[in-house]
């Protein structure tokens, strides 16, 4: 199974070999960024140049949550291998990590001097990696809020 984001505005998850549509999601207004399966499998989180960060439950075939807070469009997300926090990263300079289960920003990770292009959790920790426009890379204690 694979899993694409567009310009379109829509997620899509491929079957193969064949290469099907097994399913689509639309909801965004602008294009999508990226998009990533729970751990779990069951749902999958999705970014987009909308400004938001938008969970989706496989067998409802639809968004149950549309997380709010970045002022630019989010270039990034990524699930925690725990599959209850979510990091998203933004061209305006944030990032940030969402408690999936009481659907709120924990944190927000400030440090950036220009777009965060991209995050992801290392698997099984509490640490976090960003990429951004100013030419770094930065690792961060999600525990602390604080640069590693």
């Amino acid at each position: 199974i694979g899993l694409t984001g567009s310009d379109d505005r829509l997620w899509k998850m491929w079957g193969f070999p064949e290469g099907n549509i097994l399913l689509t999601g639309e909801g965004h207004t602008d294009w999508l960024s990226g998009c990533c399966f729970r751990p779990s499998g069951t749902q999958l989180v999705t970014s987009s140049g909308d400004t938001t960060v938008r969970i989706w439950d496989l067998s409802r075939h639809g968004c149950i949550l549309t997380l709010r807070g970045h002022a630019r469009a989010v270039r990034g997300c990524c699930w925690h291998s725990c599959g209850d926090f979510v990091a998203s990263a933004s061209a305006d300079g944030t990032s940030k990590i969402w408690d999936v289960n009481s659907e709120r920003c924990r944190y927000t990770l400030r440090g950036h001097e220009d777009s965060v292009n991209s995050i992801e959790f290392l698997p099984f920790s509490n640490t976090v990696v960003t990429s951004s426009a100013d030419k770094t890379l930065s690792l961060w204690d999600v525990r602390t809020v604080s640069r590693l």
